[in-house]
């Protein structure tokens, strides 16, 4: 049964629209962006992997290696049908061209010699594999090779292969690669010309990854991904029981969750959050947002935004664009992002006369000014009768004698 995460009301899947049916027994899907579980069938179920396992390969090679280093092809003794670049022992290829081999035309030779190369032995690159996987926290991810070969110890899962292709996807060289539909490289004896065996890159614009996978006992394996109008969906098919159901499956999922995903505007650029008094002054500026958010969400999904130490009032001098609060943008619950809250344009200081005037027309000034008036004749009023009245208590001159 495939089992569908948790959406908002109002998204596209609440409104009735169902997962794809799928011919694999084991299958997830991702959005890359918010990390939100799309569809999983037996994500967690531990499985051979095949070719899949050379994703850790290339990450430990992109980890530890220079693009433009070059090594000297190690001796590989190939088993009749294994994927190889055609590589002869002591050739001098770039780690560049090493990996396109690997990543594009699944070359198990490529695979040996950046094993030998990076760690000493193909022993050790497998204990580094294992390390490696550790750290990631790929709790249900094993690794017996380098190359993908059968092994009982030698497995993973949908979950964990995705959590593994989101990591190198935020390699350049990684997606540029996986993107290509073939690839001609010049290091090495020849020029070889190697076509990319993850044919829905070939069929379908949306595609732009990752990696095949098969043997007789993994079954048919493809982890893919997907990008459309700025949203990526990160796909894993295990043991389908063809190429053409892996690829009708990987293609039925990666357009599933194109669909369901949106970048949207969570907060434009110059947004007005209201406006501050200007102290002193009878005018205001405007508050506004300093930047755009832009966010991958669910369609129908809505932004909490808010706004925190807004000013009621300011006083100058302010530059256009000073900080005066603070937007929190969240995202289910979640602070995504915080975005300086600015002044819309610059702010001059108060002059004397601003601060006079602003002071003369308070009412506590006009109260206070007609106390002092109305005290101050009193005061007056008080001496000159205070005058009068000693005048008056003055005996009169005696007359001369």
């Amino acid at each position: 049964m495939v089992l569908l995460c948790a959406l908002l009301p109002g998204t596209a899947a609440a409104q009735g629209s169902t997962a794809p049916k799928l011919t694999a027994p084991s299958a997830i899907l991702v959005e890359q962006a918010t990390g939100d579980v799309v569809v999983a069938k037996k994500a967690d179920e531990r499985r051979q992997i095949a070719s899949t396992t050379k994703m850790m390969t290339a990450l430990l090679a992109l980890e530890r290696l220079a693009l433009d280093d070059v090594l000297v092809q190690a001796p590989y003794d190939a088993a009749p049908a294994e994927s190889l670049g055609g590589f002869r022992a002591g050739e001098k290829v770039t780690v560049r061209d090493e990996l396109r081999a690997l990543l594009l035309a699944s070359a198990n030779d490529a695979a040996n010699t950046l094993a030998i190369r990076i760690s000493g032995s193909r022993e050790r690159f497998v204990r580094d594999m294992n390390a490696r996987a550790m750290a990631l926290g790929l709790e249900d991810t094993s690794f017996a090779n380098p190359i993908g070969l059968d092994d009982e110890d030698n497995y993973s899962t949908a979950a964990d292969l995705v959590k593994l292709a989101l990591v190198l996807r935020t390699k350049p060289f990684f997606r540029q690669t996986t993107n290509l539909e073939r690839v001609t490289i010049r290091s090495g004896a020849m020029p070889r010309t190697y076509e990319n065996r993850n044919s829905l890159v070939r069929s379908v614009p949306a595609v732009n990854g990752v990696k095949t996978g098969f043997t007789n006992k993994a079954g048919y394996i493809l982890v893919g991904s997907a990008t459309r109008n700025g949203v990526t969906v990160v796909s894993a098919v295990l043991g389908a029981p063809s190429e053409a159901a892996r690829n009708a499956d990987s293609k039925a999922l990666l357009e599933y969750g194109l669909d369901r995903y949106v970048r949207r505007t969570a907060l434009k650029a110059r947004r007005k959050f209201g406006r501050a008094q200007l102290r002193y002054r009878d005018s205001s500026v405007a508050l506004v947002a300093e930047r755009e958010v832009v966010r991958t969400a669910r369609r129908g999904e809505s932004f909490d935004i808010r706004v925190t130490g807004a000013p009621q009032e300011l006083d100058g001098p302010l530059a256009q664009g000073a900080q005066v609060g603070t937007i929190v943008v969240r995202q289910r619950g979640k602070v995504v992002d915080r975005v300086p809250l600015i002044t819309a344009r610059a702010v001059t200081e108060a002059t004397a006369v601003d601060r006079l005037k602003e002071f003369a027309v308070r009412p506590r000034t006009v109260v206070l000014a007609v106390v002092f008036i109305l005290g101050s004749l009193s005061l007056v009023v008080l001496r000159r009768r205070s005058a009068r009245q000693v005048r008056m208590a003055e005996p009169e001159a005696a007359p001369p004698g």
